[in-house]
């Protein structure tokens, strides 16, 4: 972690990643820009602690998981804000 992150309190993973898909200077079609991707959150856990705090059983449900650190709700990058 460095400084800059340590002043502003910031994580040092962020679950939506993004990359330039490359585009070569021969190709016809148009470049297409930033693409992003979700990256789940077990994978910054490693293994499962226990006593994990856990959604109530109906909510649990309606989010797809019983545990609070593995909920990952989705925001579509692509869609118009505003």
């Amino acid at each position: 972690m460095n400084d800059h992150q340590k002043d502003n309190n910031l994580p040092s993973f962020t679950h939506v990643k993004a990359y330039t898909v490359f585009h070569g200077p021969n190709d016809p079609c148009p470049p297409i820009g930033q693409k992003f991707y979700s990256t789940p959150p077990q994978l910054y856990l490693g293994f499962q602690p226990p006593n994990l705090e856990q959604f109530p059983y109906k909510e649990a449900l309606q989010k797809g998981t019983l545990w609070k650190v593995f909920y990952d709700f989705y925001d579509n990058p692509y869609k118009a804000r505003g």
